[in-house]
């Protein structure tokens, strides 16, 4: 804000003797678009009797405001005493959007005399905000946090409090952050720039495809549009489990059991070459039917049968087999617990054993029993 006070000296322009004069020490100025000048006038009756003098202002740009007041009043006429003078002040708003240049404009005290005054702006204005990203497309997957680096310019000749906002599609999650701390505004200093952090997360369970994410900074008089750009190659999730979610299930030494699996493709891409393997306790086996799957779109599944051979010598107990599907892409693993139960046989065998001992105890008995 430019402040100018009167001084009162001799000079300036005044009209012929026993008439009104109108005075301000500062008639050509330099300014900067934006600007507030604030003029001291005085209006001065070199006469000898009372002088109403109506004052306007001639030739001033087109979209400049100005005000003219005296007393803290707005006036269009005032009224001065013989000899003396009085004091108006005249504020004029300099526009934020203007071509640099000379600007010329008077005062006039109607029937009296003329003041012309002279701005020059020093430079051409704008009212305008740039909104600017060096690298507005990203691609990755959907469980991918996509982080823009963005520039946030304040091209006019005032400080401005940016609001931001997204218009992301449904269910999409968009954060800003400014000297790495989570902002929704910004203080952005005339002609200066502002670095900000957009982080996009997109929904978990979206399709691949390319997405178009709108970001506005704005404030009451300017505002500026990005558009981000994110594409979604698509995430790859697997799951692989039984008809029922039943992880578990019985053996006999040495036997083996066949157990129906699901494999199952839960991301948003389809899902190529998946190969099926385990891992086992020693002398374990595991027999895949199939042991590939050629593909699997997204939401598919597919039956796989997998045959558990336990180990002749494994005690009664629980055991567990890691069974695995897996691509370059994911791999999933289900921990299937077996329970190793005795077999019939084993059990009438080991009973047979118990009697033999039993029978030998009994015929000892007998014969040494006597003696």
């Amino acid at each position: 804000m430019i402040h100018i006070a009167w001084i009162n000296a001799l000079g300036g322009h005044t009209a012929h003797a026993n008439s009104v004069a109108l005075y301000t020490p500062y008639t050509e100025l330099s300014v900067p678009p934006g600007e507030s000048i604030d003029y001291s006038i005085e209006v001065i009756n070199n006469s000898g009797s009372i002088r109403d003098v109506a004052i306007s202002l001639s030739g001033l740009p087109e979209g400049w405001d100005y005000s003219l007041k005296s007393g803290g009043w707005s006036i269009g006429k005032i009224s001065v005493l013989p000899g003396e003078k009085k004091s108006l002040s005249l504020k004029v708003e300099v526009p934020l959007k203007i071509e640099k240049g000379t600007y010329n404009f008077k005062v006039i005290a109607s029937g009296f005399t003329v003041l012309p005054l002279t701005i020059n702006v020093s430079e051409t204005g704008t009212f305008r905000t740039e909104f600017t990203s060096n690298q507005a497309n990203i691609e990755g997957h959907s469980n991918t946090t996509f982080t823009y680096n963005a520039k946030l310019k304040n091209m006019t000749a005032e400080p401005q409090l940016y609001a931001l906002r997204s218009n992301a599609p449904r269910g999409w999650n968009v954060n800003f952050k400014a000297n790495g701390k989570q902002v929704s505004s910004v203080n952005v200093e005339a002609n200066h720039t502002q670095d900000l952090t957009i982080e996009v997360n997109p929904p978990s369970k979206i399709k691949a495809d390319t997405y178009k994410i709108p970001i506005q900074a704005y404030t009451n008089a300017s505002s500026a549009d990005l558009e981000l750009e994110t594409v979604i190659k698509g995430s790859y999730e697997m799951e692989l489990t039984t008809p029922t979610g039943l992880l578990s299930s019985n053996i006999t030494s040495g036997g083996e059991k066949r157990v129906e699996l699901l494999v199952r493709n839960t991301g948003s891409s389809p899902i190529s070459g998946i190969k099926l393997d385990r891992k086992v306790p020693v002398d374990w086996d595991v027999i895949f039917e199939p042991n590939e799957i050629s593909s699997l779109e997204p939401g598919e599944n597919t039956k796989v049968f997998a045959t558990i051979k336990a180990s002749s010598r494994a005690i009664p107990g629980d055991y567990m087999a890691t069974l695995e599907a897996h691509t370059p892409e994911v791999t999933e693993r289900a921990s299937f617990r077996v329970s190793v139960k005795t077999s019939m046989v084993m059990g009438w065998f080991g009973f047979t054993v118990i009697l033999v001992v039993l029978g030998g105890i009994y015929h000892l008995f007998q014969k040494y029993g006597r003696r």
